[in-house]
């Protein structure tokens, strides 16, 4: 479980390798890699919320009850979950003009393993200031942005110049857009009973 994790982090180009050869099932990467790590940001903004509260660095935060907290978290789970297939879907699509590429289950297996950066910046949620919340996802989305720009060309098995194109394409229409729709999420998450309660008239 988790073997690649920290070989993406360590030493991607290595490890980008080794999962090309390795030929992983799309059932495998979701048991052993997605469903755990996507756990991670679901499991720690549930801590957060119910016992912190999201804040902006204040002293007013806002907390949501248990079952609250478990409905967002479910839905926050499921959008993450998709997030990683529409973004395998996206470099599907960019890599159908090349000669050779590859099947859809391995593109989702690579945008499984990029986002392994983002999901592990979710620990942050445990203590859910929402700039710091930001901060980590910003840098947890440029080292997905690294690990896609470094892993595509062997990926697809074509130049750097070609693979910087690939790239910044599935990075522009598909990883900014999915992060932004998580970021929703989260918000949604800490503010979302303050929402309803001022469109209630509460």
């Amino acid at each position: 479980m988790l073997t690649h994790t920290w070989g993406l982090l360590a030493h991607p180009q290595r490890e980008w390798r080794q999962i090309k050869e390795e030929r992983e099932t799309l059932t495998h990467l979701y048991e052993h890699h997605v469903l755990l790590l996507a756990a991670i940001p679901v499991i720690c903004s549930y801590i957060g919320t119910t016992q912190v509260g999201w804040g902006l660095g204040g002293e007013t935060t806002i907390r949501l009850g248990y079952l609250d907290a478990l409905g967002a978290g479910i839905v926050f789970y499921l959008v993450i979950l998709a997030a990683v297939y529409v973004v395998g879907k996206v470099i599907r699509a960019m890599a159908k003009r090349f000669t050779t590429p590859p099947r859809q289950s391995q593109c989702i297996v690579f945008a499984g393993y990029v986002a392994t950066p983002m999901f592990l910046s979710g620990i942050v949620a445990v203590y859910p200031l929402v700039w710091l919340c930001l901060l980590a996802g910003i840098i947890g989305l440029c080292y997905t942005a690294y690990l896609l720009y470094l892993g595509i060309p062997a990926f697809l098995g074509i130049s750097r110049e070609e693979g910087f194109i690939v790239s910044s394409t599935t990075l522009g229409i598909g990883v900014l857009v999915l992060e932004a729709l998580l970021g929703l999420t989260v918000l949604l998450w800490g503010y979302g009973e303050r929402i309803l309660l001022s469109l209630l008239g509460g």
